[in-house]
C-alpha cells in the first residue's frame, strides 16, 4: 500500500473507533501529519501534530524530560516513548504516533547509524507500543518516505486493523 492509502485507512479505522490522531515528529518534520491532512475529510480525526525536531522542542510542547535527551539521546527508545506519552497528554487524541530518528546524510554512529528511527504508537489507555527500524541508507528522503509509511502502519496495527481492512470502500 502506498503512504497515501495507508493513511486513508488509518484515518478510516480512527473514524470507525471514534479517536482523534496526534503525531509527534523529529526526523519527519511533519510528513506524517501532512500525509494525513492531504486526504480531504481529515479534520475528523487529527487533532494536531507536534513537530519536534529540537531537544528543546521536545521539552517544551511534549514534556520529553532532560535527564532522557541527556542520558540516553534524542534517538531513543525513551525519547520515543516520552514523546508518545507527551503527544496524548497534550491532546485530546486517544491515538499518538512518534517518531525520532537520523535520516542523514550525516549525524549517524557506529551505535547510531544513519537509518535508525525509533517508533512509538500510543493508544489512550493501553501500554505504548515500541519499535526500532533501521533502514538502508538510500538517502534522506527514502528514509523519511519509509519513516511516514512504517508509522501509519504501526498505526493501523495498534488499531487491531489490517492494511486493506482499514481501506475506504
Amino acid at each position: 500500500m502506498s503512504s497515501s492509502e495507508l493513511a486513508n485507512a488509518l484515518l478510516q479505522a480512527c473514524l470507525k473507533r471514534g479517536i482523534m490522531l496526534a503525531t509527534a515528529e523529529s526526523c519527519t518534520g511533519g510528513m506524517i501529519i501532512a500525509a494525513l491532512t492531504d486526504i480531504a475529510g481529515s479534520s475528523a480525526v487529527v487533532e494536531r501534530g507536534f513537530i519536534t525536531y529540537s531537544n528543546e522542542a521536545k521539552m517544551d510542547m511534549l514534556g520529553v524530560s532532560a535527564a532522557t535527551l541527556e542520558t540516553y539521546g534524542a534517538v531513543s527508545r525513551e525519547t520515543a516513548i516520552e514523546m508518545a506519552k507527551g503527544a496524548l497528554a497534550r491532546s485530546r487524541a486517544g491515538l499518538a504516533l512518534a517518531v525520532t530518528g537520523i535520516a542523514g546524510p550525516g549525524g549517524g554512529s557506529t551505535e547510531k547509524p544513519v537509518g535508525l528511527v525509533w517508533f512509538c504508537v500510543g493508544l489512550g489507555g493501553q501500554a505504548v507500543t515500541v519499535q526500532r527500524k533501521i533502514f538502508a541508507d538510500k538517502g534522506r528522503d527514502f528514509i523519511r518516505r519509509e519513516t511516514v509509511r512504517h508509522s501509519l502502519e504501526l498505526g493501523l496495527r495498534a488499531l487491531g486493523q489490517s492494511q486493506a481492512e482499514g481501506a475506504a470502500p
